[in-house]
């Protein structure tokens, strides 16, 4: 595991926390600016208030490829309202003032290129975000801008997919930072009537080979489904179903799929 330059990050003591307390993390994700730009840090406390231990902020692109339609269309409507990354770090630093809930912050390269790696990091830091996921910038593939996006002080979370060879899962866990995100199927994001067969094994198998925490999306959509990874894994990551609730049904209707989550994944402990 990559040493962070000022010891253990928030995320990996949000989750050895919640080990102590034999509770496993619900780590929601929307994409802000959806479906209100306005609503944006009211629907995380919202989140944190329904049980959100770790909350994923997606920062809207314009091709976001390993996203479904939902994720798609939540990216565009924000694009639409004129998000960008400014607004996004401005409502994280609006809720990290009121909250010391850790934020992810999730987006593809483009962005952060156009912003400028090295002040986007600081910016993001300076936020109050915990960690960075970024979806299109495999281990290896850019030493040097590897090196600005881990050095800043975020949590540089990877993501490790079912598809991945043993070489590779080895490299992707030694750069990891925070925790590991674990796609449980193949594809892009979206909501799932099954989880896929050979899951928790999948997980076990991991959680031999890392110290970090490991948690587990893509296809997650409801409570019993996160029960299930709950029972095997340190977090689950539900996105599709409740940037889904959040266009259709709204704030309230979203806040009570989380509660059912929250349950569901205590129910499993």
């Amino acid at each position: 595991m990559s040493e962070r330059p000022d010891g253990v990050g928030r995320l990996v003591a949000t989750f050895r926390r919640l080990q102590a307390a034999r509770r496993r993390a619900l780590i929601p994700y929307i994409t802000a600016g959806d479906p209100a730009a306005a609503a944006t840090v009211d629907v995380m406390e919202m989140l944190v208030d329904a049980g959100a231990d770790v909350l994923e902020l997606g920062i809207p692109f314009s091709d976001p490829l390993a996203d479904g339609p939902t994720i798609q269309a939540a990216a565009w409507r924000a694009l639409g309202a004129g998000v960008d990354v400014t607004r996004v770090l401005d409502w994280t630093s609006e809720f990290s003032g009121r909250s010391d809930t850790p934020v992810v912050l999730f987006t593809y390269l483009n962005p952060v290129l156009r912003y400028g790696p090295q002040r986007f990091v600081r910016d993001a830091r300076q936020s109050g975000a915990a960690g960075l996921l970024i979806t299109d910038l495999p281990v290896g593939e850019d030493a040097e801008l590897e090196a600005t996006l881990a050095s800043g002080g975020l949590d540089l979370v990877r993501l490790l997919a079912p598809t991945t060879p043993e070489s590779r899962a080895g490299l992707i866990l030694d750069a990891a930072q925070g925790f590991i995100y674990y796609i449980s199927r193949t594809g892009v994001t979206g909501e799932r009537e099954q989880l896929r067969r050979g899951l928790a094994e999948e997980v076990e198998a991991l959680r031999r080979r890392t110290d970090l925490p490991i948690a587990v999306g893509f296809g997650i959509s409801n409570p019993e489904q996160a029960e299930a990874v709950a029972s095997v894994a340190d977090g689950v990551v539900v996105g599709s179903a409740l940037v889904r609730t959040l266009a259709e049904e709204g704030i309230d209707s979203a806040g009570q799929l989380a509660r059912r989550l929250r349950s569901a994944i205590d129910a499993a402990t």
